[in-house]
C-alpha cells in the first residue's frame, strides 16, 4: 500500500548558494518562465545551485491539460516577439556550454509555436555560437511541416517525451498519442538528429508495458532515454501508483543499454532536462567510444 510520506531517495536538494542566485535574478530580470517553477520540478534547487535551468517559452499558460502536469492550463496569452532574444540574452549570461529549451503546447497558434521555436534556437546561436542547444518540444500536432520549421533552426539535440506507456497515454497525456509522438522522433532522426525521449514509473504501467514502450522508443531511433518517477503535482492530478526503488531505476538502466539505446539516465529524481549537460558530453564520449571499437 503507497504511503504518502515521500521516501528519503525522492528528496530534492534545497536551493542555496550565488549561482542560484544569480540563476534567479536572471530568470526574473529577463521576464523569463522555467520549466522548473512552473512545473514544480523537484531538482529546482540543485540544478540552479548549478547554475543551469530550463527556460520554457511561449509563454507559461498551456493549451492542453495533461493529467500529470503542473503548468497552468488555459488560454494563453498574445505571443511575446521579444522572448528568443532575451532567452539568448539569458543563456548568456549564464555562460551556458548546454541549454535545454521547453515550452507549453500552443494548440491555439497556426504553427503550434514552431516559428517562435526556430527564432528562439537562431537567437541562441548567434548569441552563443559554443553552446550546445537541447530542445524539448510538444508534438505540434503531427503537422510535418511545422516540426520541419524547428528542425531547419538545427537544435544539437531534439528531445520529446512519451512519459508513459502505450495503455496510460490517453488518461495521462489526454490531448497527445502514442503514435504521433513516435512519429515526432521517427522523422527528427531521419533528418540526422540525436533524439531522446523520457518516461515517468509509478503511474500504473506493467513490466511488460514498460519494456513494450522502451523497444518502441529505442525502434523510432532515439539514442538517448531519461526514466523517473512520478510525483502528483495536486490531489486533482494522477495518483502516485508506487515509489519505484532506486534499485529499481538501475535494473531498468541495464535493461535499456542492454536492448541497444546509447545513454540511459535512470533515477528516481531523473527528468528531461535533469543534468542535461553531463548527459550530452557522457552520448558525446559513448558516441565516439563506440565508432572507435567499431
Amino acid at each position: 500500500m503507497l504511503t504518502d510520506k515521500r521516501p528519503e531517495w525522492l528528496k530534492g536538494k534545497l536551493p542555496s548558494g550565488p549561482w542560484f542566485d544569480e540563476v534567479q535574478e536572471n530568470v526574473e530580470k529577463n521576464n523569463l518562465h522555467t520549466v522548473c517553477s512552473s512545473a514544480q520540478c523537484p531538482n529546482m534547487g540543485e540544478c540552479w545551485s548549478r547554475g543551469t535551468a530550463t527556460l520554457m517559452i511561449l509563454g507559461n499558460i498551456c493549451t492542453r491539460a495533461c493529467s500529470f502536469c503542473a503548468i497552468q492550463t488555459g488560454r494563453p496569452t498574445e505571443l511575446d516577439i521579444g522572448e528568443p532574444a532575451r532567452v539568448a540574452e539569458s543563456v548568456r549570461r549564464m555562460n551556458l556550454k548546454h541549454c535545454v529549451i521547453t515550452s507549453v503546447a500552443r494548440d491555439d497558434l497556426k504553427d503550434g509555436g514552431a516559428s517562435v521555436w526556430a527564432a528562439t534556437v537562431r537567437a541562441i546561436r548567434n548569441k552563443n555560437p559554443n553552446t550546445a542547444v537541447e530542445i524539448l518540444t510538444a508534438d505540434f500536432r503531427g503537422r510535418q511541416e511545422h516540426l520541419d520549421i524547428v528542425l531547419d533552426a538545427e537544435p544539437d539535440i531534439f528531445n520529446h517525451n512519451l512519459e508513459t506507456v502505450k495503455r496510460l497515454q490517453r488518461p495521462i497525456r489526454r490531448t497527445a498519442r502514442y503514435d504521433r509522438s513516435l512519429w515526432c522522433l521517427r522523422h527528427a532522426g531521419s533528418r540526422g538528429f540525436v533524439t531522446k525521449s523520457g518516461l515517468m514509473l509509478g503511474i500504473g504501467e506493467e513490466k511488460e508495458e514498460i519494456k513494450e514502450v522502451m523497444q518502441d522508443i529505442l525502434d523510432a531511433g532515439v539514442k538517448i532515454l531519461t526514466i523517473g518517477q512520478y510525483l502528483s503535482p495536486t490531489p486533482k492530478h494522477a495518483p502516485i501508483d508506487r515509489w519505484v526503488t532506486p534499485e529499481e531505476f538501475d535494473e531498468w538502466k541495464e535493461y535499456g543499454l542492454e536492448i541497444g539505446f546509447d545513454f540511459v539516465e535512470s533515477g528516481p529524481l531523473v527528468r528531461s532536462s535533469y543534468h542535461a549537460d553531463e548527459q550530452s558530453a557522457k552520448f558525446s564520449a559513448r558516441r565516439k567510444e563506440l565508432a572507435r571499437s567499431a
